[in-house]
Order: structure tokens, then sequence, then C-alpha cells
């Protein structure tokens, strides 16, 4: 299928070939019919990715605080690296759309293949012939509603939101400052709502257009005659309402708000302007100053968009769902007129021209809608299989043989996000020896994106077909956590050695089925992404520690940092707890460091703190206690450790600095070139296994032992009490 991407490194605009998305359950898959522009937050994106970095930097603050919080926790070299990966992708474009129901995921009982549905979301109601969208981010369009017009549905949203979060009463008089398409739709919800409206825009056809579809007055915010028409229809005492719908970096509409609003009066954000508010006309009159947040409630609520978790209606009325499906109603009732809008249909393969147009002048519009072919369903497209399908099993013992040195190692990547493109395949595309076969995602550009950069050969979203490739001989598993053991699960029973990133599993009976796969098919080719015991710096101090003749005690101090708000970690009812997660870096790097497998498990917490206290008991009588908090000071380094025993003392710091303390004392370079936690080793440790057909990097029983021990902590607060772990035969 085809679909409008960016890199915003570049600039670049394409229309790209990308693999059709999957169908999840809990969502749709959508063939669109028309998908809006909208000329204000879509054109500033566009914009944005012209200019110079430095351009890039002062229009985004808020990445560069990111941008340097990361340096100060991963160092210079891995956030650079993450950052150009970043810019240096292609990414979507578009939010709102209409289109009909191809197919339906499981759990979705509301429409039916052939319905036509408005869409909503930037992830999901993209310029794309094919969208998979969650439940909670489409509504069924009335009877009678024209497409073209539903594609309006989410812009139409985001003006009812902004109009609710105003609070207006019949007979009230209102300001719209900026007569984008967002200020055309607020001045006719407010007219819809029984308000006389005043416009202001700079530009008089602009202004022509509201007239026509209800404001009382408008005209040029500098012009003293929108000043005139508000004392006219307030009698002198200005208006109950301010919506601030332009963009831009003058600070001239919040001072225009102060001006014109009546004593205790209503601002209300809505576009994204300079908000620089004078302190003292702001004060004297005392106005109440609100923010819109798009489309409603529910938006940035991973479990209200992703999961399908709907708020109570007695609790939130208006949710993103009911705004989208109200503004659709008022449509098809004729209350707001979207026609007059439409500046300009452009069909979807002249997306980048169109695009240009805009930038450049040539197009002046206040909306554009792409049209996609009728008969684009009869050109080959069809919906691809979900990333779920049934396992293929096999019965006997799975043989590694070795290979030549002249013969490829072929790899196959299943998912493709932020850790695999910036942590795992740029250490595989420069490897000798090694062939980036087959990427499978379930959302179509991010394979694409990873194909590009990183020379795949395919890019799909069939998993089956992947497990069915007798040429592939390994598997990586980087997805997101909830999915890991059925993959590696399935990737076993296809005869596949398998790389999985942390974690294994995220129940036990999770780990169980992976270990009736081994057992099944007599493959126990696995690897977990445990890179820690690899990093040089932290194996060079090992060494140099020596062996131990007796127990030890090691202190392990993660200083995670909190996580930033709408991130997938925080859906601990699908993808588990935060520790779950990654506990099991921690716990391997203890179990290698002591050269064992914990027998035991303490965990505690205070209620309600993410921060957690794990002691792991050792056979030999040594202790482990890995303090992980959430709560530090950001500037504080990542992770510390501390290993203590026949009077020597092994220290890390940061994976920047080691030392042994001891007979003989030895400190690792102050400066050394990056921090490595042993990403590289660790798949060079791999792919050399699966070359030679030799025992994998790290036995089975440690993984397995590693990941007990990790569930383990769980239970462990659960009960307050220690838990004791069966050694694994």
């Amino acid at each position: 299928m085809k679909q409008v991407v960016q890199n915003y490194k570049s600039g670049e605009l394409a229309v790209l070939d990308v693999p059709v998305p999957g169908c999840k359950p809990g969502g749709v898959l959508v063939r669109s019919a028309y998908s809006l522009i909208s000329t204000g937050t879509e054109l500033m994106k566009v914009s944005e990715a012209g200019m110079s970095m430095l351009g890039k930097a002062r229009s985004r603050p808020d990445q560069v605080a990111k941008v340097m919080q990361s340096v100060a926790t991963n160092g210079v070299p891995a956030t650079y690296r993450k950052v150009m990966g970043k810019l240096d992708s292609y990414t979507p474009l578009g939010y709102s759309l209409c289109g009909v129901v191809e197919q339906v995921g499981a759990g979705i009982d509301d429409v039916k293949v052939g319905d036509l549905v408005a869409c909503a979301g930037n992830e999901h109601a993209l310029h794309a012939e094919l969208n998979w969208v969650p439940k909670n981010l489409y509504a069924p369009v009335p009877d009678g509603l024209a497409p073209r017009h539903a594609a309006f549905g989410t812009v139409g949203s985001i003006a009812m939101q902004g109009v609710r979060q105003g609070e207006p009463q019949l007979g009230e008089v209102a300001l719209v400052i900026g007569l984008g398409l967002v200020g055309q739709l607020v001045v006719q919800l407010l007219t819809a709502a029984g308000v006389r409206v005043v416009g202001a825009d700079p530009d008089p056809t602009r202004c022509e257009l509201a007239e026509r579809l209800g404001a009382a007055a408008c005209g040029d915010p500098a012009s003293p005659a929108v000043e005139a028409a508000v004392a006219e229809l307030t009698d002198g005492h200005g208006v109950d309402q301010v919506f601030l719908a332009a963009g831009g970096g003058s600070n001239q509409p919040v001072e225009l708000a102060a001006r014109l609003a009546r004593d205790r009066g209503r601002v209300v954000d809505i576009g994204k302007c300079r908000l620089d508010l004078p302190w003292n006309a702001y004060y004297e009159k005392e106005l109440d100053v609100r923010f819109s947040r798009s489309y409603g409630p529910g938006r940035y609520d991973p479990s209200y968009e992703l999961e399908g978790r709907d708020y109570p209606i007695g609790y939130v009325r208006w949710t993103e769902r009911r705004n989208l499906a109200c503004f659709l109603d008022l449509l098809a009732r004729g209350r707001v007129d979207v026609e007059p809008l439409v500046s300009h249909i452009a069909d979807f393969d002249d997306a980048v021209e169109t695009y240009q147009s805009l930038k450049d002048g040539d197009l002046k519009a206040v909306a554009v809608l792409f049209r996609y072919p009728e008969q684009a369903a009869e050109q080959g497209e069809s919906a691809a299989p979900e990333v779920s399908v049934p396992a293929v099993r096999r019965t006997g013992t799975t043989v590694a043989p070795a290979r030549s040195v002249k013969t490829p190692v072929r790899l196959a990547f299943v998912g493709a996000g932020n850790y695999a493109t910036s942590m795992l395949l740029p250490h595989l595309a420069q490897r000798e020896g090694v062939e980036l076969s087959t990427v499978v995602t379930t959302t179509a550009l991010s394979a694409a994106n990873a194909q590009r950069k990183f020379g795949f050969a395919q890019a799909t979203t069939d998993l089956d077909a992947v497990l069915g490739d007798k040429s592939i001989d390994a598997v990586f598993v980087v997805t997101r956590h909830s999915s890991h053991a059925e993959l590696t699960r399935q990737a076993l029973l296809a005869g596949k050695t398998v790389f999985v990133e942390k974690p294994l599993a995220l129940t036990e009976d999770e780990l169980a089925g992976v270990l009736a796969a081994v057992e099944e098919s007599g493959n126990d080719r696995l690897q977990v992404g445990f890179n820690r015991r690899f990093a040089p710096l932290l194996q060079e101090a090992k060494n140099r520690f020596g062996t131990r003749t007796g127990p030890a005690s090691l202190r392990y101090l993660v200083n995670a940092g909190k996580l930033q708000h709408g991130s997938w970690y925080l859906q601990q009812g699908a993808e588990g707890s935060r520790f779950a997660g990654e506990g099991g870096h921690f716990i391997d790097t203890a179990s290698w460091l002591l050269d064992a497998d914990p027998v035991s498990v303490y965990a505690t917490a205070a209620p309600g703190n993410e921060d957690l206290q794990v002691v792991l008991r050792y056979p030999d009588g040594s202790t482990a206690t890995i303090s992980y908090v959430t709560t530090g000071a950001p500037g504080y380094p990542k992770e510390t450790l501390d290993l203590v025993a026949d009077g020597k003392v092994l220290r890390l710091d940061d994976f920047v600095k080691a030392s042994v303390h001891g007979g003989k004392k030895w400190v690792s370079s102050r400066l050394p070139k990056a921090r490595d936690k042993g990403q590289n080793a660790e798949l060079a440790a791999f792919i050399k296994a699966v070359r030679t057909g030799g025992p994998m990097p790290v036995p089975l029983e440690s993984l397995v032992a590693t990941t007990a021990a990790t569930l383990a902590v769980q239970t462990g607060l659960a009960d307050g009490a220690p838990v004791t772990l069966a050694r694994t035969p």
C-alpha cells in the first residue's frame, strides 16, 4: 500500500510503498476514502522539517531538554546515534480521515466490514491507503453524511473540545482569533450554541468566509473594526470568551484577548501561539486562562486510546470518541457545514506536490482533502494477517549445523522499535557475514523505515512467512514485552535460533510455554538480551577481581528515573510492571558476577512507590541487593555497582569507569570513547554461535533462572515474604 511520509532530518516528502498494517484485536482495518490535511498543524511540521538543525532546536526547546537529559544519562555517542536515528527516519503525516471498514479485529462488535467510519489519531488516521484504528478512535458515520465531510471529524473534535472548555451559554458573545480551519469550525459551533461571534484574522477572505458561516462581524485584529464590533455587541463590557485559534510567534493574540475580554472572562488556547501573558492586563481583569487539549478527554491516555477502556459517562461526559460522534451528528443534521471550507481536493498520488504547493503559498487553502482511488480495493491489496499466527509445530531434534565463513548468517527481526534501531541493528548492519533478510512489524511504516535504513531485503507484516522460511537462520524478537514469550515459542517450534530482548516471559505460564516448546521441538537455541555481562569494562573488572574463595556481598543501584507520560512501559496491565520488564538485566548481571543462580528472592517497596529493594540469596551464602529507584536525581549516574569479597572491592560507575581495590589496585581509563553496555559483544557472541553451531552465549538454565527470579519479585511484593526458587534441573 501507499503512505505519505516525511524525513524530519532532510525535509523530504514522499509517497512510500509500505506493508499493509495488521488488524490487531481491539480495532478495525480501514481503507481510506478521504483524509484531511490540517493546514495548520501539518504545515507547521512540514516547515520545521525544512529548517536547519539549529532552527529545529529553537522550534522545539522541549525536545532539546530531553536530549540534554539523555546525554547526562547515556553519554554523547549513544544520544547522538539515538537522535540522528530518529531524525533520519520517515515519520507519518495526517490524523483525520473517513474510510470503509475492511477487517474487524477481535473484540469489536459495534461495526462490521463495509461500514463507513470517521477516524482520529496521529498514529492511526494517517494519510495512507489502509490504517489500523483502535475502538475509541473511530466512530460510525451517520447515514447520508458524505465521506469527504466525515473526514473533518478529528479537526471538528478539536474545535469542539475548545468550545467546551470555554463553557459558552446562550446569548453570550465570543471572540475567535485566527480563522483558519479550526477557527472556522469554532465559529460555527458557537453559532450553533446560540453565541454571537466576532472573528479576527488578517486575511480578508477568511473573514468573509466566517461571516458567511455565522459570525456577526470579522476583521483584521490590527484594525479598529474588531474592537468596535465587540463594543457594540457587548455594550462596552467585553466578550465572555476569547478562543485563541491562531499560530505563529506573535504575542498579538493574547494582548488582544486581554483588551477585549470582559472582567473575569475566559481565554481558551486551542492553537499553538505565543503566550507571553501581559501580567497587569490579565491580573486586573482576573481572566481565566484555559487550555484545550486536542480532541478531548482520553487523548494521550494509552489505556483509553490503545486498550479501549472508556471513561464512565457519568464522570466524563465528553470523551474523544463522544466528541467525534457528536461532531458527525452535527454535520449530518446540517448544524455545521464544512463544504465551504474545502478549498481543494487532490488525488492521493499527488500528495507531495500538494504539500509543496501549500508550503510555497501557491495553493491558498483553508482545508485540503486527499481523495483515494475507488478502485484501490481491486489493485491487489489485501489485509495482512495478525502477528499472532498459529504456531508451526515441529518434532524431533533441531540440529544447528556449522556454516562456512563465506556463507552469511541470515537474520529476521520481529519488531523495529527504538531499541532495535538504535542498539542492535546499527551493530548488525556493519558486521561482515551477516545478512539482514526480513523485518516484520505490525505497523507498515516502521518496517519500511528499518528496511530503508539498515538494508533489509524484505519488509512485511506476515510473521508466518518468516517462520516458514528455511533460509532464515535466526529470528530476533524485539517487540513489546507482552508478546515476547509467545513469539519466542513459535520461533523455537519453527526450528529457528532465537534472540529475544528481555524479558523472556511476564508470567510463570508464559515461561512454562517457552520450555514446553523447547521440549517438544528439541530446539534450545535461545538467547535473551542480557547484554551487561558482555560489557567490555565490566568483563575486564571481573577478570582483574579474580576468583572468589568466600561469599560475596553485591550492591547494585539502578537510578531508573521517571517515565515520560504516555510511555507504553506504564501499561502494566498488558505489559507487566516496569521491573518485570527490565529487572532481568540486573539480576543476570549479579548472577554472572557471582557465578551462580539465586535460590531465594525477597522484595519490598513502599506502598504506591515504584522504588524497590530486591535481595537475592545464592547457594554459597552470597547476597545481591538491587535498589531499583525512580525518585533519584536525573543527573546522577544510572547504574552503580559494588562487589565485595575476600578483602577486595570491585566498583562499576555507569559503564564509564571501573576499579578494583585489593592487593593491587586497578582503575580503568576515566575517558572511555563511549558508554558500552555490551550489546555489540553480545551480538558477536550470538552470531558466532549461529555460524558455528556451538553453544549459545548464555546457558538456557541461566536464562530460565534469571526469568524465574524476576517473576518472583512480584510474588514477594504481594506476599511480603521471601520466595524460594527451585533449582532448574
